[in-house]
């Protein structure tokens, strides 16, 4: 007993791992599918799609359709070859989302601890506990749930690029060349591959320095020692077969191993996603893209936005550090710069590891803010024409890994002080806050906050659950009754990716890249609305991504919520173009007042105690 009370004080941070993890598992157990689970750009749009593939069959087709959005190219959608998408082909889709849930969590604990014994070796051991602790903070992150190995992974990368630049081991060129099984171009591979372009350049100039400052001086002909000069710069310093010095050259700084890790890398992107590269390289189709709006701010927006995402953040990138771990970096920040400028070393300002982190936050934040200024932005899709409508401000998706690498170092700072207790209580409460904040995606807590609220109060909460989201069930009864086949419908008062879940072909849907042409058709139909309200019109024609039927009040009719009315329960839609769409139903939560002028009819109303809907079936004719 005393042997083993031993092993967890030694090793209790590895415990707090495995009773965290093992806590948020019997919780997603016990409720199963009665557990809430984030609607935006979540439950509305990837499970629906991944779903709408496994049940047409089109996972791998090519020269396929998908019945969203009037029957799109399989090639629009998320790569097959991509670990998370795999899971929803392999496992029911609920299972899948939690398989992919958990295996974030584990990624960035590996992630992270790989490359902290990367970078510490000898002298891990010494900061394991820390590392333990904000791996498993990186891993629980609230962040964009179809991307969150993604995110996880970035640990990873930038393990494999440092490896690769010692030239350690050959393999990892190949582990490279598979790292974009876990990652994903338009989000964070066109970043990576930027940034380590950046890379190369600064270790070449650095390099391309220590040469310069290496060659033997032409004047008295006294040669250089070269001791402890980096690889790359000795061997280019080297004789050549005449027996003659070559003169210091920028390019033979450059490090051949990244700039072939950088084909290798970008070789690797394209061929798991070959689908995208396919369709923005190859296609002559013009999409939606084409015509999204971007808002262009004032200088004085610009600023707004940038302080905001550096202090908020936003929801797809959320590192929930506002309250704990963003004042604690600034306060951390500050005792540093004093104490460089009080030790006399101004230099270390702008060379220290912590400094440059919080640095490279600061960098990404400008970057997204800049982003709103049209001539930047012009200017950069004038320079990469294919780039088009491509939004180069997600460099913020790095901040969530940056910012606990800011506070594994301040950790850091205080364990090489004697003062662990001081850094693990630090990590405790960052753990404890990120695990309390209520965020857009932190299902644990909205599971937990919802369900706990439904048992003591004894009453049920305006948010559905999984199950009364999708309600499987209703809908399997409803296609029975009308005799379902596969016809294209669209949905009022709901996602359309509760339709495409549940097998039923949509004319609307939720995507951000399809052809504009179907984008002007669609327009056509739901213009009495767009017309009617002037919100509407500006939300689809500046943007277009959610094709969905709106309402004539200007209300919000697609929110997951248990209760649904509206003040005008008319449809303004064109019921000929409707048709003219091939659309054949209409599955409603609102019982519309103007079906016969549309041209439709009624077919059945349905209902079951389990779910929270209650639907309207019309029939187009």
């Amino acid at each position: 007993m005393k042997r083993f009370g031993n092993v967890i004080l030694k090793k209790w941070y590895w415990f707090l791992f495995a009773a965290v993890v093992l806590g948020e598992a019997a919780v997603f157990l016990f409720f199963g599918e009665g557990s809430y689970i984030a609607t935006h750009d979540n439950l509305d749009l990837f499970m629906g799609h991944f779903q709408a593939m496994k049940l047409w069959d089109v996972f791998f087709a090519h020269n396929a359709e998908v019945p969203i959005l009037g029957g799109i190219t399989r090639d629009y959608l998320s790569s097959e070859f991509n670990l998370y998408n795999i899971l929803f082909y392999l496992l029911p889709p609920f299972a899948a989302y939690m398989c992919g849930y958990f295996l974030k969590i584990l990624i960035a604990e590996g992630s992270v601890l790989l490359l902290a014994k990367d970078i510490y070796r000898e002298n891990y051991k010494k900061y394991e506990p820390a590392a333990v602790i904000i791996g498993l903070i990186y891993g629980l992150l609230p962040l964009f749930p179809a991307y969150g190995i993604a995110f996880a992974s970035i640990p990873l990368a930038v393990l494999l690029l440092r490896r690769i630049y010692r030239g350690e081991s050959r393999w990892d060129y190949l582990f490279l060349f598979l790292y974009p099984l876990l990652s994903y171009f338009s989000y964070f591979g066109f970043f990576i591959l930027g940034y380590l372009v950046l890379a190369i350049v600064i270790l070449a100039v650095r390099d391309y320095g220590r040469m310069k400052k290496a060659a033997p001086d032409e004047k008295n002909g006294q040669e250089d020692v070269r001791k402890n000069v980096q690889e790359n710069a000795r061997k280019n310093a080297q004789k050549d077969a005449q027996g003659k010095t070559r003169r210091p050259s920028f390019l033979r700084s450059i490090s051949l191993r990244l700039a072939a890790a950088l084909v290798i890398l970008s070789a690797g992107y394209i061929l798991f996603e070959y689908r995208l590269f396919g369709e923005m390289l190859f296609s002559d189709v013009v999409t939606m893209r084409t015509t999204m709006a971007e808002d262009n701010f004032t200088a004085g927006q610009i600023v707004s936005s940038i302080w905001e995402v550096f202090y908020q953040a936003i929801f797809h990138a959320q590192p929930s550090h506002t309250r704990f771990v963003l004042p604690l970096c600034m306060l951390f920040l500050i005792y540093r710069i004093f104490c460089f400028l009080r030790e006399k070393k101004p230099g270390k300002i702008v060379t220290d590891s912590f400094c440059l982190v919080i640095y490279f936050i600061i960098g990404n934040c400008l970057v997204y803010g800049f982003y709103y200024w049209g001539g930047f932005r012009r200017l950069f899709e004038t320079l990469v024409p294919p780039l088009k409508g491509f939004q180069f401000n997600r460099t913020v998706f790095f901040n969530p890994f940056l910012w606990y690498a800011a506070l594994f170092l301040l950790v850091k700072y205080l364990i090489d002080k004697r003062k662990q207790w001081l850094g693990y209580l630090v990590s405790l409460i960052a753990l404890a806050v990120v695990i309390l904040t209520p965020a857009v995606y932190n299902d644990f807590y909205s599971t937990c906050y919802y369900n706990a609220y439904r048992i003591i109060k004894h009453t049920q909460v305006e948010n559905l659950n999984y199950r009364e989201f999708y309600s499987q069930k209703l809908f399997e009864e409803i296609k029975a009754d009308i005799g379902y086949d596969g016809e294209y419908s669209a949905a009022y008062g709901m996602h359309p990716a509760v339709l495409s879940y549940n097998g039923i072909a949509t004319l609307d849907g939720y995507l951000g890249f399809y052809p504009q042409e179907y984008k002007e058709e669609f327009g056509a139909m739901i213009a009495p609305a767009t017309q009617k309200v002037e919100e509407w019109n500006t939300y689809f024609w500046d943007w277009g991504a959610r094709a969905y039927l709106y309402s004539g009040s200007g209300e919000n009719t697609w929110n997951a919520v248990r209760t649904m009315a509206t003040a005008d329960d008319r449809l303004y839609i064109d019921g000929d173009m409707f048709r003219r769409l091939g659309g054949k139903y209409l599955f409603s939560r609102i019982k519309i007042s103007n079906e016969k002028e549309l041209g439709f009819t009624l077919t059945g109303t349905y209902t079951q105690e389990e779910s929270p809907y209650t639907i309207y079936v019309y029939d187009a004719g």
